[in-house]
């Protein structure tokens, strides 16, 4: 099983980064890279406990759908969404907040198995394992700059 642990410093406080977090919006501007746009589920705003969204994006050439749900849930400090449906045969994506001196210390730990047994252990040593990563720091590099701009007013209610 792959994990990913990605840590990202953010001159904003754990409660904003936290919410951009699990906004729909954010979530949708930090991957219009692949296409992203939500076609079930939570469809705006805010994911919460037990809410589902599912994903439709182009990865690696290929149209897919992926729904999700968030499973736990403590603002501002942690929150986990994990794969209901989707290519994965499971993942679940935890996301830790801790308040720093100058902001959030944001620490992700995506932890996966690909499908198709032998052939897609294979897959994640060869090239799934780094997609996965570079996808994620994109889209933390996205949620730093929103989150250290004006840029998540936009997207906060209340911002």
């Amino acid at each position: 099983m792959p994990r990913i642990e990605l840590t990202t410093l953010i001159a904003a406080p754990p409660e904003r980064c936290f919410d951009l977090s699990r906004s729909v919006e954010a979530h949708l501007h930090s991957t219009s890279r692949s296409g992203e746009r939500v076609v079930g589920g939570v469809m705006s705003g805010l994911l919460g406990l037990g809410d589902e969204v599912t994903w439709e994006a182009r990865h690696l050439g290929v149209r897919q759908r992926l729904t999700s749900r968030m499973t736990q849930f403590d603002r501002p400090n942690h929150f986990r969404d994990s794969m209901v449906r989707g290519a994965f045969a499971r993942f679940d994506h935890d996301h830790f907040f801790e308040a720093t001196a100058t902001g959030t210390l944001v620490r992700d730990v995506f932890d996966f198995d690909a499908p198709l047994g032998v052939l897609g252990r294979a897959a994640e040593r060869v090239f799934l394992t780094a997609y996965m990563r570079r996808f994620l720091v994109e889209r933390n590099e996205d949620l730093k700059r929103l989150a250290e701009s004006e840029g998540w007013r936009g997207i906060l209610p209340g911002g």
